[in-house]
């Protein structure tokens, strides 16, 4: 009555035709997590990995630095926990979980 019978001819056929336009639609958003992924989440990932096996593999005489700050050099390890030694005659027992850098013994300055 109100709606003229071409209008709803063509009301019907766009619907027909809309799984190109969702797609297309969609794109952007997929495109835009297809970025994210290899710009965020895939170097956090190797980053991660790598901190996993220094951690794992850290030995006496590494330096090492905790989550907490305390920046030391190992001088005994356990299965889970590292004796570190921050000061002359000074060491304290680490979870090994809670350190966040290994620098290996002879490793290279980061400033050099």
């Amino acid at each position: 009555m109100l709606i003229s019978p071409a209008y709803a001819q063509t009301a019907s056929g766009a619907a027909q035709g809309g799984g190109l336009a969702g797609f297309i639609s969609l794109a952007p958003l997929l495109l835009v997590f297809v970025v994210f992924y290899f710009l965020m989440i895939r170097p956090q990932q190797r980053r991660m990995k790598t901190l996993q096996s220094a951690i794992a593999n850290v030995k006496k005489g590494d330096s090492v630095i905790t989550a907490g700050g305390l920046v030391g050099k190992v001088t005994k390890v356990e299965d889970a926990f590292v004796e570190v030694e921050i000061a002359a005659n000074t060491r304290v027992r680490v979870v090994k979980a809670t350190l966040s850098e290994v620098t290996p013994l002879g490793g290279k300055p980061a400033n050099d």
